[in-house]
């Protein structure tokens, strides 16, 4: 069975995963727009620094993410000129490599649900005098639900199986930081494998039911499906 630190973990994790989640959706939402509209030529470069976590080994990004919220990293300093400190080992910083190192499951959904809408939509709403943010919010979103379905769930999916990223960044704090895949890593580094099983068991239960609510839900809303 699960014990209470198994919970607190499954709880802190479900946690910094809904937290990411909304805060992708928040930035991802006009990064994604841009990217789908734009003919800029840094359109290229955006998309590949979006896509960098897909290829780029967790340990790695999140050795640099240490270093640049660390007490000599730019993002340390600015944190630390603003009195809130530095962000390592903390949940603050746990949310924020967690939104970096997720992003890309919810940025590229939408922006392949938002270049799927075309212009039609936005050349009819243009004729009724619609403004650019009725426009995007009458038209658009309604358009691009299946989208932001998949965005949502990829993001949250994702961040609760995070490894690399989440012990390089946050470590491994009981009740702060230590999330459910940490605590994995715990039980079987001292050989509890029963507990491991309990808790390998929930997100193996947990990620095979989110990936079949996404496929089921997507049968009929194709263009959106970022996995083909």
């Amino acid at each position: 069975m699960l014990s209470p630190a198994d919970l607190d973990t499954l709880f802190l994790t479900f946690k910094v995963a809904s937290i990411a989640t909304m805060l992708m959706l928040l930035f991802g939402t006009p990064l994604a727009w841009w990217l789908a509209r734009t003919r800029s030529a840094w359109k290229g470069i955006i998309n590949a620094v979006v896509a960098l976590p897909l290829v780029l080994p967790p340990t790695v990004l999140g050795f640099y993410l240490l270093v640049l919220m660390g007490p000599a990293g730019a993002i340390g300093k600015f944190t630390s000129w603003l009195g809130l400190g530095t962000l390592p080992f903390t949940f603050p910083g746990l949310v924020v490599a967690s939104v970096l190192y997720s992003l890309p499951f919810v940025v590229q959904p939408l922006q392949t649900a938002f270049a799927a809408i075309g212009e039609h939509p936005l050349e009819a709403a243009a004729t009724l005098r619609a403004g650019p943010l009725d426009t995007f919010f009458s038209v658009v979103v309604p358009l691009a639900k299946p989208g932001f379905m998949t965005a949502a769930i990829l993001g949250f999916a994702h961040t609760v199986g995070e490894f690399g990223v989440v012990l390089m960044v946050g470590g491994n704090i009981p009740n702060k930081t230590r999330v459910v895949s940490v605590q994995i890593y715990n039980h079987v580094e001292a050989l509890e494998y029963t507990e491991a099983h309990w808790l390998a068991g929930c997100l193996l239960l947990f990620s095979f039911s989110v990936l079949l609510i996404l496929y089921t839900a997507l049968k009929t809303h194709p263009v959106a499906h970022p996995l083909k």
